[in-house]
């Protein structure tokens, strides 16, 4: 699994393994200090041996690349502080298919919404869903309801509760 941090942040640790070889501490020290398994140590020396400091450089991340470049994404995770509005939808909810549909029509990036959904999340924000519940809904009338009709229309078993085989 690729260790966290940018290829500059690897490469200078790659390096300064390296140079405390050079000075003469053991691989195992090497590797408490820098927080890494003896092995990935070793082998650092061994690239270092079979291409001098070319051999440190920083690999290119294998995978697929990102769909969106980084500047791409500082402007879609602005639209989420603006009004859904002014982008030209109806209601004040941010929801993950109108972000899709708009990264589409802004850069024609095709985003599926449950995708958005984790890519959304990995970067700190949480979509906004609508939660639909009918207009004529007056939970005041569903609390005195609940609180005098339901009591009398709720049966109780015979037996003062218990249920007979």
């Amino acid at each position: 699994m690729r260790t966290i941090g940018t290829p500059v942040e690897l490469e200078r640790r790659r390096r300064l393994a390296v140079q405390r070889s050079l000075e003469g501490y053991p691989t195992e020290e090497i590797a408490d200090f820098l927080g890494v398994e003896p092995r990935s140590v070793r082998r650092w020396l061994r690239a270092f041996r079979a291409g001098g400091r070319r051999g440190l450089d920083a690999q290119p991340v294998p995978g697929r690349p990102p769909k969106l470049t980084h500047t791409q994404e500082k402007i879609v995770l602005r639209w989420l502080a603006d009004s859904p509005r002014e982008h030209g939808f109806q209601t004040e909810l941010w929801t993950c298919p109108r972000l899709a549909r708009l990264i589409g029509q802004e850069w024609g990036v095709a985003f599926c919404p449950e995708y958005l959904s984790r890519w959304l999340r990995a970067r700190g924000q949480s979509p906004q869903r609508p939660r639909r519940a009918p207009r004529e809904r007056d939970d005041r009338v569903i609390a005195g309801w609940l609180a005098c009709d339901w009591p009398r229309i709720k049966k109780t078993p015979a037996g003062g509760g218990r249920i007979s085989p």
